[in-house]
C-alpha cells in the first residue's frame, strides 16, 4: 500500500488494478530506475552542460551521495522542498537525490514570484535555489520567507563556479534557518529506502493561477510519471543514440517527461541542458552535441528558423522538433520546420497535470500541421463537453475533460473551488476547448471561459 501524502487524492482501487494489469505502472521509483540505468548505460554520457559531462554511473553516484547529505541535514521522508534552479546538472542531481531520500521536491520553474506561497501551501522545510539569478536575489527572498514561515529551516544555494557569492558558507540566520551551498550536500551513501512507487515523486507547479489566487500544485507519483516518460520515449523511438536538448525549463512537464529529460535517460540517450531557447546559444549546441530531438514553444521555434540563415551552424542531426506545450504550433511554423530545418515537427499539448496529446512521427503531414494529435496512452479517456456538461458531436468545440494512468485525480491542497476542476467520476476539467476530427485527432481551439486556468 502506497503511503499517502496529505492533501493528495488517490486513484480509486479499480483504476489502480486496471493500470497495473495493463503494464502501465511498473512499481519502481524514479530514483531506483536511475540505479538500473546506471548499471545498463554506466559509461555513456547522461548529462551535458557547458564543459560538464556526467556519465550515467557518475550521475547515480552523485545522487547517492547528495541523498545521504540531505538526510544528514535533517530532511526526512515525506517532507517537501521547493526546487527552483536553472537548467544545470544540479537540477537533475538534486531532484533525484531528494526523491532517493524520500523527500518530495516541489519543482518550480524560473522565474516565478510565488515561491513564498509555494512554501506556505506545501509547508516546505527546504528551498534549493540560486543565490542570485538574472539580477534577483533568491537568498534574500528565502530569508524573508523563512522569517515568516517557521517550517522553512533549510536553504541550499546553487552558485556557479567563480561567482564569488556571499552565500558560499554555512550559516544560520536570526530565524534559525540554516544555509549551505548545494555543493556541500555530500555524505557516504546509506542503504536504500523501501521502494514505494505509488507515493508522490514530486509536485509540479502549473503555469496558471489557482482558483483561490494561489499556485496550482500537481502531484505526480513515481508510477505515473515513469509511465508517461517511457511511453513518450517509445512513441518517438528514442534510443541510446539520441541527444535531447532541454531548452525549456527542466521543471516543466514538457521538458521533464514528454519524453524530455527522464524519457531520454530511460532510453540511455544524452541530455544537453541549455538555459533557455535563445537560438544564438542553442543552434551552436545542436551542432556541437549533434542534437537529434528538442522541444520548443512555438515562438522559439519561429525564432530558430529566422536565425538559421545567418547562424552558420549545421543542424542536420535534428530529426524531431516538438512544439506546443500549452499552445498549438501554427501551421506555417510547422511547415517551415519541415522544409528549412529538415526535422519532423511534432505537435504536443501537455499541461502540467493533464493529458499528453501529441501527433505521431508517422502521421500524415496534414495531421501534424493542423491538429494536436491523439492522447499518449491507450487508456486515456477523453470527453469533449458543452457548457451543459453534455458531449458535443465530432467537429464541434467542447471543453476537454480527461482521466488516465498519468493524470492525477486531484490537485495538491487545492485552494478555493479548485476541487471543482475534477468531475465526480474523476475527469480533469482542463479549461481548454478542443474539437475532434473525423480521424479522431484533437484540435485545441481556445479556452473555456467558465473554467479556472491551471
Amino acid at each position: 500500500m502506497a503511503s499517502m501524502l496529505e492533501g493528495r487524492t488517490p486513484w480509486p482501487q479499480a483504476f489502480v488494478d486496471r493500470y497495473w494489469a495493463a503494464g502501465h505502472w511498473g512499481g519502481s521509483t524514479l530514483d531506483n530506475l536511475l540505479r538500473g540505468w546506471a548499471l545498463q548505460y554506466g559509461p555513456r554520457t547522461a548529462l551535458v552542460h557547458g564543459g560538464t559531462r556526467l556519465t550515467y554511473a557518475n550521475l547515480n553516484r552523485r545522487v547517492d551521495r547528495m541523498a545521504a547529505g540531505f538526510r544528514l541535514r535533517g530532511l526526512r521522508p515525506g517532507m517537501r522542498v521547493v526546487v527552483q534552479l536553472p537548467n544545470v546538472p544540479e537540477f537533475v542531481v538534486g531532484t533525484f537525490a531528494l526523491m532517493r531520500a524520500g523527500v518530495v521536491p516541489v519543482l518550480c520553474p524560473l522565474p516565478r514570484p510565488d515561491v513564498p506561497e509555494l512554501v506556505r501551501v506545501t509547508q516546505a522545510v527546504g528551498y534549493v535555489g540560486p543565490a542570485e539569478y538574472r539580477g534577483f536575489d533568491h537568498m534574500a527572498m528565502a530569508a524573508d520567507t523563512a522569517a515568516r514561515r517557521p517550517f522553512l529551516r533549510r536553504v541550499f544555494t546553487y552558485e556557479p563556479p567563480g561567482t564569488g557569492s556571499p552565500y558560499g558558507g554555512m550559516t544560520t540566520d536570526a530565524s534559525n534557518c540554516q544555509y549551505a551551498p548545494l555543493g556541500s550536500v555530500d555524505a557516504a551513501p546509506e542503504p536504500a529506502l523501501p521502494p514505494d512507487a505509488g507515493r508522490v515523486a514530486f509536485l509540479l507547479v502549473s503555469d496558471g493561477d489557482g482558483a483561490g489566487g494561489g499556485p496550482v500544485l500537481v502531484p505526480r507519483t513515481h508510477n505515473d510519471f515513469a509511465y508517461q516518460a517511457r511511453a513518450a520515449a517509445e512513441l518517438v523511438s528514442l534510443t541510446e543514440d539520441d541527444v535531447y536538448l532541454a531548452a525549456l525549463p527542466a521543471a516543466s512537464a514538457f521538458a521533464l517527461g514528454c519524453p524530455g529529460i527522464i524519457g531520454t535517460l530511460t532510453a540511455g540517450g544524452t541530455v544537453v541542458l541549455a538555459d533557455g531557447p535563445d537560438p544564438a546559444a542553442c543552434l551552436p549546441l545542436v551542432e556541437r552535441e549533434r542534437v537529434t530531438v528538442t522541444s520548443l514553444p512555438p515562438d522559439a521555434a519561429a525564432a530558430w528558423l529566422d536565425a538559421l540563415p545567418s547562424a552558420g551552424t549545421d543542424v542536420s542531426t535534428l530529426r524531431l522538433v516538438q512544439s506546443g506545450g500549452g499552445a498549438p504550433l501554427p501551421r506555417a511554423t510547422a511547415e517551415r520546420l519541415a522544409s528549412r530545418l529538415g526535422a519532423r515537427p511534432q505537435q504536443v499539448f501537455a499541461p502540467p497535470g493533464g493529458p499528453v496529446v501529441l501527433t505521431r512521427p508517422t502521421d500524415p503531414d496534414e495531421t501534424v500541421y493542423d491538429t494536436q494529435g491523439r492522447p499518449l496512452s491507450p487508456d486515456d479517456e477523453i470527453r469533449l463537453v458543452g457548457a451543459d456538461g453534455r458531449g458535443v458531436p465530432d467537429g464541434e468545440p467542447g471543453e476537454l475533460l480527461a482521466r488516465g494512468p498519468y493524470i492525477p485525480r486531484g490537485h495538491y491542497r487545492p485552494a478555493g473551488d479548485g476541487a471543482g476542476r475534477f468531475t465526480p467520476d474523476g475527469f480533469l476539467r482542463t479549461g481548454v476547448l478542443a474539437r475532434r476530427t473525423a480521424d479522431g485527432d484533437l484540435v485545441v481551439t481556445g479556452r473555456a471561459e467558465d473554467t479556472p486556468t491551471g
